[in-house]
């Protein structure tokens, strides 16, 4: 399952950076996420690791390491373990344009269960766009103020 959906933001992609990276700050517009901590005593940077609970069918903990780390453009991460989904992956990047910034939130979830973990996939595919929706604009709110 994939969503990906952009949203305009009128700031400077140095105010948006902040709710990517801290964990204060994500929790406010990540509406789906119950808890998220680093898990390491590296708190930025390509392998730092941080743990998240995200409800979604049931409580999901999950670990992830940053795979990509850009200051102010862009930050990805993978899981490394976790139980209810094979393979989760998240990608958030910031471009500055002329009246602020374009933030791009792109999620790729692979569940368990082979042909009914696909199945499940296209089911739940409508309500995580919608969650994606709701978080892009929580987080377009919160970055304007």
């Amino acid at each position: 399952m994939r969503v990906q959906r952009s949203i305009e933001i009128a700031a400077p992609p140095g105010k948006i950076w902040p709710f990517l990276v801290e964990p204060e700050k994500i929790l406010k517009w990540c509406i789906t996420l119950q808890k998220f901590e680093y898990t390491g005593e590296q708190r930025s940077g390509v392998g730092t690791p941080f743990y998240f609970e995200e409800k979604a069918v049931g409580v999901m903990k999950l670990n992830f390491a940053v795979t990509d780390w850009v200051e102010n453009e862009r930050l990805a991460f993978s899981l490394t373990s976790g139980k209810g989904v094979k393979a989760y992956e998240q990608r958030w990047t910031i471009e500055a344009t002329p009246p602020g910034s374009r933030f791009t939130f792109m999620e790729q979830v692979e569940l368990p269960f082979g042909i009914i973990g696909k199945l499940l996939g296209l089911v739940g595919q409508r309500s995580s766009e919608a969650h994606v929706g709701e978080m892009l604009a929580k987080l377009k709110s919160l970055v304007e103020i």
